[in-house]
Order: C-alpha cells, then structure tokens, then sequence
C-alpha cells in the first residue's frame, strides 16, 4: 500500500512567547516493511535534524524571535507492507528491559504477565499474541485524548486508556517475563473510516524472530496499514513532539491529516 500522507499541527497561545524549543519526531524511515518515497517537513522559525540515541530522526526546533503561533507541517509517500528490515535495530536488548516510570510492573501486572507464561515454557509470539488479546478486552479505548500518558500501573487499576497508554501495560509486562519490549509511535490508517490517525503500538523481541509488532489498541499484528514514526523506552521517548518550554493553559492546539492511498482518488481529511 502507497500512502500520500500530510499532517499538520498548529499552536495558537493567547499572547506572544519569546522563546519554544521543541523536539520533533515526525520523519519515518526506511525498515520494517515501509519504505519512504519521498518526506518533507516545514516548520516555523529554526529546525536542525539529528539521529537520537534510539536510531529516530528527530529534529530540534527552536523558536527566539516574539511568536504567537507554530506550525508543523510533515508531509511525504510512504509505502507500507514491503519486505525491508530495518536498518537500525535499536540499541542493545538488555536496554529495553529497562523499567521506566511509565512501564513500571507492579504485583497485578508480573500476576498478568506470568498467566501466559506456563512453568518451564519459552516465551513465544502465541503466548504474547494472547496477552495482547487479555489486555485490549480489559482495557476502554479512548480514541480522543490530549492528557498526558499514562502508567502501565495506572491504566490497568483505571481499566481504560489512550493507545500509548496501552502500549506501557503492554512493555511492562513483556518486560516483567523478560522479554525485551520497546514503544513504537506512529500513523494509523483506518481504511474502514478512510481516516489517518497518530497512534502507538509496541514491539518485542522474540528469539529466533527478532522484533515482532503488536498494536493492542487494534488487537492485531502491526501490517500495512501502520506506518512507523519512532521508537523509545515509552511515549516520552518517541512522542511526536516534545515541547520544552510551553504554557498549555493558554495554547489552542489543532491536528490535521490529509492522506491519499495511491491509486484512488478520493481525499481522506480527519
């Protein structure tokens, strides 16, 4: 599948700032079954582009002039569902056994993880396959949100959650059985509803079978209809921006996606 995709994102404060720096994670790359034809990104006031320590394209965006509104536009082709690997895998597997606060486990969530895993047993993708399955029935998706991430810890007490926050419960508990396990943040496209949307999932590492993609929120494997952004520990690490200074009392924030499957003529607007 060829996606045309543009997305764009606008904040609008209330009175002029003086300075923003933001971190930008919005070019994908080439790997994991995607391929990038062509990516454009235009942004207001200043970005340098760099490879951050997880192999992301990130860019710094710094704004030091009087502003009262920023525009991010990342626009481009990407085609999805080929055989391409990646090119950077990651950095070494012990790294993403790491807990964070957001992927922290708990004695509910090693409970959840172990049921999966019977005595004497390898972790395989059958048995993650099903953990997935048990955490997106147990789980409300708010397909909505603008608050802040979620723990693992928390989004099971509350019993719902955005689809990052699923994707810590999952991590902590792939973590929790010792399976390597990272934060994927990328594009959605739901060809049901012709609609674009941001959204996480995460991958884990399974011998033999090196990164497997497991989107909770959809209950399914990562296929073609996902296209890959960054990776991280959690959401604080492949965020599509990361803003440093900021007052979000006093901003309007609005995101737009426009995409075009290749080969039809229609427009898809969210």
């Amino acid at each position: 599948m060829k996606l045309n995709i543009e997305h764009r994102t606008r904040y609008q404060f209330d009175a002029p700032l003086s300075y923003t720096i933001q971190q930008l994670r919005l070019t994908p790359q080439d790997g994991f079954g995607q391929r990038v034809k062509n990516w454009n990104l235009k942004v207001s006031g200043r970005a340098a582009s760099h490879t951050d320590a997880y192999g992301n394209t990130a860019h710094t965006l710094v704004m030091d002039t009087p502003h009262q509104e920023i525009t991010i536009t990342a626009s481009g082709e990407v085609e999805t569902d080929v055989d391409l690997p990646a090119i950077f895998n990651g950095l070494a597997l012990p790294v993403y056994l790491r807990h964070t606060p957001l992927t922290q486990a708990n004695t509910d969530i090693r409970q959840l993880a172990h049921h999966f895993l019977p005595a004497g047993k390898v972790v395989d993708k059958a048995m993650l396959i099903a953990l997935m399955k048990n955490i997106h029935q147990r789980l409300f998706w708010i397909k909505e949100t603008k608050t802040a991430p979620r723990s693992a810890i928390e989004t099971l007490s509350i019993g719902s959650g955005a689809s990052h926050d699923m994707a810590h419960l999952f991590i902590a508990s792939c973590r929790a059985l010792k399976v390597p396990a990272r934060f994927v943040h990328g594009y959605y496209f739901n060809q049901a509803e012709n609609k674009l949307i941001n959204h996480s999932w995460a991958d884990a590492w399974l011998v033999g079978e090196s990164w497997q993609s497991f989107d909770i929120a959809n209950n399914c494997l990562s296929n073609g209809v996902h296209v890959r952004l960054a990776t991280g520990l959690d959401y604080r690490d492949a965020c599509p921006i990361s803003n440093v200074m900021r007052d979000p009392e006093h901003e309007q924030l609005s995101v737009d996606f426009i995409v075009r499957k290749v080969g039809m003529q229609e427009m898809m607007q969210q």
